[in-house]
């Protein structure tokens, strides 16, 4: 009798603690609205672009590539992407840190991006996801990623 109590309160336990214990992620629906703002800068300012958003594992969610950017900019906007959610920071901190003596350390971490274009994605202070651009100078990559999330913020 004593372990069929210590069992059902185990399982009711287990029952409570997953409900009320939902993190934060980020949708498709939200990915697009994201891409489209950031799209929307980048017409604007008549650069060509890939936009990436990535899930908070690092996922991808979706890809644009503009009319006539360069394919290389598809791996390096991912590439962007993914150093920002997975050190939950924007890649041009590590840009900066490069300029700074010692800075080449940086280079031999794993993930690492150290272009500016990259941008967490964060709700109620979780880190759900990621947007990456690539496709102009480092600081218009900044400027239309920054568009992007700004819709969300």
């Amino acid at each position: 009798m004593k372990n069929v109590f210590f069992f059902l309160l185990v399982i009711l336990s287990f029952n409570s603690i997953s409900k009320g214990q939902t993190q934060p992620y980020l949708d498709f629906e939200t990915a697009t609205y994201i891409s489209d703002a950031a799209q929307k800068k980048a017409v604007e300012e008549g650069w060509n672009m890939v936009i990436v958003i990535l899930d908070g594992g690092g996922n991808l969610i979706s890809l644009r590539r503009m009319d006539g950017v360069q394919i290389g900019s598809i791996d390096v906007a991912i590439a962007k992407a993914k150093s920002a959610v997975y050190f939950k920071r924007p890649t041009k901190v590590f840009e900066d840190a490069m300029k700074s003596e010692g800075g080449g350390r940086i280079a031999t971490l794993p993930n690492i991006v150290a272009v500016e274009g990259g941008l967490p994605i964060f709700k109620d202070g979780i880190c759900i996801g990621s947007i990456g651009i690539s496709g102009a100078t480092s600081p218009q990559d900044g400027i239309v990623a920054a568009a992007g999330i700004s819709v969300i913020e």
